[in-house]
């Protein structure tokens, strides 16, 4: 944005002096200035005369919001601010001091990118947890699954109130209802307060994890994050197409890891039997009945089961 002595200057010089006392005489009878000269009476005229080009920003700045184009065309000199104005007297001498204020929708998006940093996404849309809903707003979305939001929402006071639990939930129910959107609000909730997490998209993930065979120093660094971060969401679990490593050395490593230290969380289709199932058969090894159910003892004692009713919402 340009200032008000560049842009008199830009004028012809015939022009200049009849512009300049045009937008000076704008300035002085803009609402802003006369509240701003009564609030500091001590002002004189030749402290307002050389400090105009304040004026004429704190004026231009505060229009510019009043019409706000939005963060990403901001018009103001520096993106999400406005210049603010005080005055002091010192010694028989006035000043007019300027600063630079975040508006409301800078501030609302420096909170929004401090909660999205602490989550991290594998192959889950971010905007599933870029919203900040309310209790109110998705329980009234679907009123068949206002048990399991209600459970939802307790536990989620719960951890604020008390810290870290040892136990996660365990979210079952048909396509559709809304379970991984459920995760999103509670990580989302928890980010909030200063917690980390992530939620894993299982079926694609395993896909992944067969390419990190060539990268093992990014193979570790993602089991590690996985392990270590607040909490862990393992989205449509049971869904992915199983094999042993997946299964004991990758699956098994990060819930042997966390349990009783850090909540693991779960969406899936299956029940709890149905997941122990989907555990103990790999297409390389076959039946292996007490693979799954070494697995399950590390997800079993550890979760909190809700069931998610309600009706399919995909393609809504």
């Amino acid at each position: 944005m340009e200032s008000l002595s560049q842009l008199l200057k830009s004028m012809p010089e015939s022009q200049w002096r009849k512009n300049a006392e045009a937008k000076i005489r704008l300035v002085m009878q803009d609402p802003l200035i006369l509240k701003f000269r009564q609030k500091y009476p001590f002002l004189d005229d030749y402290t307002i005369k050389i400090n105009m080009n304040k004026l004429y920003q704190h004026v231009t700045e505060y229009k510019n919001c009043s019409n706000c184009p939005g963060l990403d065309q901001c018009p103001n000199d520096m993106t999400g601010h406005y210049t603010m104005l005080t005055a002091e007297s010192v010694s028989e001498s006035s000043f007019i001091h300027e600063e630079k204020v975040a508006c409301k929708k800078f501030t609302a998006k420096q909170m929004q990118d401090a909660i999205s940093s602490r989550i991290r996404t594998f192959h889950v849309d971010p905007r599933m947890i870029s919203r900040s809903y309310s209790f109110g707003d998705i329980l009234e979305t679907d009123l068949d699954r206002a048990k399991a939001v209600m459970q939802i929402n307790d536990y989620v006071n719960l951890t604020i109130e008390e810290g870290l639990q040892t136990k996660g939930l365990y979210l079952s129910g048909s396509f559709g209802t809304g379970k991984t959107f459920l995760m999103g609000y509670m990580l989302y909730q928890l980010a909030k307060v200063g917690m980390t997490g992530a939620i894993v998209y299982m079926p694609d993930f395993a896909e992944d994890l067969k390419g990190m065979f060539q990268e093992p120093a990014k193979l570790k660094e993602t089991i590690d994050l996985l392990k270590e971060t607040d909490l862990l969401v393992f989205d449509d679990i049971g869904a992915e197409n199983l094999n042993p490593w997946l299964r004991d050395h990758v699956i098994g490593a990060i819930l042997n890891y966390r349990m009783n230290r850090k909540p693991t969380f779960f969406t899936s289709n299956y029940e709890l039997s149905g997941l122990e199932k989907h555990f103990s058969f790999t297409n390389k090894d076959g039946d292996e009945e007490y693979k799954g159910q070494r697995i399950m003892d590390r997800i079993r004692p550890f979760v909190e089961v809700v069931p998610v009713n309600g009706t399919n919402k995909r393609g809504c």
